[in-house]
């Protein structure tokens, strides 16, 4: 990977990373995943190596397990490399057959991630779960599920409206 490849990288995670921590600070339900968004634009944008891509994931856990709030913030180790694992394969598949493969390709990232976090987090500290949902797994699928969804419809229409923009600079920069 270039140095500027990385630069892009950093930054894209460093505004994804601190978006995520000022929408945590409002204390709402709903706290949409920043990282997981940015991190699918610098994937898509400089389409690195399938292991570069691993190591973009693998950062941006730390970073999600650092400032989260969810229930089991190690989970984040797993369900972002995942999630940037499914980005890179998926853009690979889609670039050339639509226009809108940012956005097909973030929402399916999301979801990968959001789900294997769940996964594991049921896995992990099921029992906590479920002391919480009143002893239903169900209670808990039922509020994680749109959550999840939101997160990646949202996540989807931010990098698709980012993505234009972001690769007319890249362009830019290389003449």
């Amino acid at each position: 990977m270039k140095s500027k490849d990385i630069a892009i990288v950093g930054i894209l995670l460093a505004v994804g990373a601190i978006l995520r921590y000022f929408l945590a600070m409002l204390h709402t339900p709903l706290t949409p995943n920043m990282i997981i968004a940015f991190y699918c634009l610098a994937i898509i944008l400089i389409q690195p190596k399938v292991y570069e891509a691993l190591g973009i994931g693998i950062v941006a856990g730390v970073l999600s397990m650092l400032i989260s709030s969810s229930m089991f913030p190690p989970a984040n180790l797993i369900s972002e490399p995942l999630g940037a694992l499914a980005c890179f394969g998926l853009y690979a598949l889609l670039k050339s057959r639509t226009r809108f493969a940012p956005t097909a390709t973030t929402f399916i990232a999301t979801l990968v991630s959001g789900f294997s976090f769940a996964a594991i987090a049921i896995l992990s500290i099921g029992a906590t779960i479920l002391a919480k949902y009143n002893g239903n797994l169900g209670n808990f699928v039922i509020v994680f599920v749109p959550i999840v969804v939101i997160t990646a419809v949202f996540n989807a229409i931010i990098v698709q409206i980012l993505y234009l923009p972001s690769s007319r600079v890249l362009v830019r920069g290389q003449e």
